[in-house]
């Protein structure tokens, strides 16, 4: 917790011609708004770049007053990279921005990036042996680029401090609650998260988006709407019958279709959508595991247990104390 007398952590937002603006304009929202709720400056914000001045986004937009990275002050808590295109990425190897980060890495409390940003942290060589994240569809060129980071592909966000990276684009909305919640408290990140009309505050744990969204990607028209009602409802019988009665074909001909263009069975991806609806309940109410379990769809609160171990790898409890929400 900060009090009104003590010294405002500085920030450093670092962005670059063809940067991501949200994740700039994103983080530093979190933090102003921080302020204004713990009563006290908490945080010193400064955007920064190479050169300073003003840069240019991917989308376009601009923006205004940045400082020179030679020019931050030497107390820095905080630095977060933005990430952004391939030829504002590629601009940033080998320049002195990696330069800058590998001899400050020991100075600065925390070290981090949004999105694609981890791309610069990587190739200063600062994640390699550590675990990191970046936006799923990066995943893949991140392996190829810097086989020793141990990529956590799923992840909201990754902390293995000093170092903090963050998935695409709005999780960096997510991890600058995480720094919130850390240096100010649970009741300070809560109210900033309601001001910011986010849907919950999201625990780096947690994937970057639920089974029902890959499936519905890859499968063609015909099977989109069964499986976004699947996922909208995983209670009652969804049973391989009533699947197939549902999609108008007959069990053999669906069992076969459905995995042809999903790459899962029926059956496997309708405890993927229960679980992902008992994650939920868990992290948004304090029902009776037992109801939980009724609610999300399993016939029993065992059935609950054996699927929560086989996909999550810890029980539907240990769950909800790791990431259920914290009452203001």
């Amino acid at each position: 917790m900060t009090s009104k007398n003590s010294t405002p952590r500085n920030i450093v937002l670092i962005g670059y011609d063809g940067a991501q603006s949200l994740d700039l304009v994103g983080p530093l929202e979190v933090f102003a708004m921080a302020n204004r709720y713990a009563g006290a400056q908490a945080y010193n914000i400064i955007l920064a770049s190479l050169e300073g001045g003003t840069i240019t986004c991917n989308s376009g937009l601009r923006l205004a007053d940045f400082t020179p990275i030679a020019d931050l002050p030497a107390g820095l808590d905080t630095v977060l990279v933005a990430g952004g295109d391939e030829t504002g990425l590629l601009s940033m190897r080998g320049s002195g921005l990696t330069e800058w980060l590998q001899a400050r890495r020991d100075k600065i409390r925390r070290i981090g990036s949004v999105c694609s940003g981890a791309f610069v942290l990587a190739e200063a060589g600062l994640l390699d042996g550590r675990r990191a994240t970046t936006h799923w569809d990066s995943c893949n060129e991140m392996r190829s680029f810097r086989p020793q980071v141990r990529l956590e592909p799923d992840a909201i966000f990754v902390a293995d401090p000093p170092f903090y990276t963050s998935a695409g684009v709005t999780a960096g909305i997510d991890l600058c609650l995480a720094f919130v919640e850390a240096d100010l408290g649970a009741e300070v990140a809560l109210a900033v998260a309601r001001n910011l009309v986010l849907f919950m505050r999201r625990p780096g744990g947690q994937t970057q988006f639920s089974a029902g969204l890959g499936v519905q990607a890859a499968a063609t028209p015909r099977l989109r709407t069964l499986i976004a009602e699947i996922t909208a409802d995983p209670s009652g019988d969804l049973s391989l019958p009533e699947l197939a009665r549902r999609a108008g074909m007959t069990e053999r001909t669906f069992s076969r279709v459905f995995q042809k263009e999903t790459a899962t069975t029926p059956a496997a991806f309708v405890e993927l959508a229960r679980v992902d609806r008992a994650k939920a309940l868990l992290e948004t109410s304090d029902w009776p595991l037992a109801r939980v379990g009724e609610r999300s769809g399993f016939g029993s609160l065992d059935g609950l247990h054996r699927a929560f171990q086989k996909r999550v790898g810890i029980t539907p409890g240990e769950y909800r104390q790791r990431f259920g929400r914290v009452a203001a």
